[in-house]
């Protein structure tokens, strides 16, 4: 089936995912996602392309939920966060004397606040194109970090659709040890996830 926007307490949700080793059973028995595909650029392009097509129909949603796994060195394995603001560690335009993550000519900050509707722990995400591991997680002014939501949210803000991302922590802090290591606990975390999810109906139902 061809993901589009699901009807929840009224409004048009579009779930965005990166893979299909994210979205497990109980996932699946709730939406169907837009697949982005791995990385900033895939993200962005995917969704870009996705919500233009929408656009051009008349049918925007009115949220994206970006959601997915994460790596974090201080968030607790197996945990469900809710992305209270995105950065972009790959952008580092500082030579030219923009702050680093900020991309130049661009009207946005470093960390981009997203929607946060549910009554769930809040985390700070970085987004780049790298797996993080080990100490480099040292360098990163965040909580989590993945390779999709940054991306997500500039597409999202380009038409004008509110965002908010859901990550559970599958890695982290010590070096990943192969993708075995990432994926070990992806069952639990579509089973969070989508207790996450089942959280919406109320929340949107009854905003603020």
């Amino acid at each position: 089936m061809m993901p589009g926007c699901e009807t929840i307490s009224g409004k048009r949700i579009l779930f965005v995912m990166a893979v299909e080793a994210e979205y497990g059973p109980h996932l699946r028995a709730r939406f169907i996602p837009l697949m982005t595909g791995v990385g900033p650029v895939e993200a962005a392009l995917a969704t870009g392309v996705a919500l233009h097509d929408m656009a051009r129909q008349n049918a925007l949603p009115d949220l994206a939920v970006c959601l997915g796994s994460a790596g974090s060195r201080t968030c607790p394995l197996g945990d469900i966060y809710q992305v209270a603001s995105v950065s972009w560690r790959d952008m580092d335009a500082s030579r030219l004397g923009f702050a680093k993550g900020v991309t130049p000519f661009v009207d946005h900050p470093v960390d981009l606040p997203l929607a946060t509707p549910l009554p769930l722990p809040l985390a700070r995400l970085s987004t780049g194109a790298n797996i993080v591991g080990g100490e480099d997680y040292a360098a990163i002014d965040a909580d989590m970090v993945d390779m999709e939501t940054f991306a997500v949210a500039r597409a999202c803000a380009r038409f004008g659709v509110p965002l908010m991302g859901l990550r559970g922590v599958s890695d982290g802090p010590g070096e990943l040890d192969h993708i075995n290591s990432w994926m070990e606990l992806l069952g639990l975390l579509d089973e969070r996830l989508a207790a996450a999810v089942d959280l919406l109906p109320a929340a949107l139902a009854h905003p603020g």
